[in-house]
């Protein structure tokens, strides 16, 4: 069976506990994410924040001006989860996939030794799903496709 190291991202965008919430926010509008695992000096896993954990700790628009809390003053330590599942590179894919879907979580960090090393995403078993779907289509007749493209088109 493929692991986790098959499909995880390693081409990692981190963030520091004592950066900005305004700071974490351009990084996830930037490379278009919704999960950024916060790394101590070292590249320790100490916690991730998502994209749901941003916006809950984002000010709203609908507050006085003299009021708002600016991003800028919000530390991702304040913010962040620190209480994560990870799991490491030979974990089994339908074993990560599942732990997912049944805790309703939209990634997995990948650690060993404490040291992040990558992340698979809900995104990542989508694509999974995708290639699976695709070869399971050079198997089969066309005509599915045909009236689907016809149909959409």
């Amino acid at each position: 069976m493929f692991s986790i190291e098959s499909i995880m991202s390693t081409e990692l965008i981190t963030i520091r506990p004592r950066d900005s919430l305004a700071k974490a926010r351009a990084l996830m509008q930037k490379h278009r994410i919704h999960h950024l695992p916060v790394v101590d000096g070292a590249g320790a896993l100490v916690g991730l924040l998502t994209i749901s954990d941003l916006l809950a700790a984002t000010d709203s628009v609908l507050r006085d001006d003299k009021d708002r809390i600016d991003a800028n003053e919000i530390c991702i330590n304040d913010v962040m989860v620190t209480d994560l599942a990870t799991i490491d590179e030979q974990t089994d894919l339908r074993q990560a996939a599942l732990f997912l879907e049944k805790h309703r979580i939209g990634c997995l960090p990948v650690v060993s030794k404490g040291v992040l090393k990558g992340i698979v995403t809900d995104t990542d078993f989508v694509a999974v799903a995708i290639n699976l779907l695709e070869q399971l289509d050079e198997t089969e007749p066309d005509d599915d496709l045909e009236a689907f493209d016809e149909q959409y088109a």
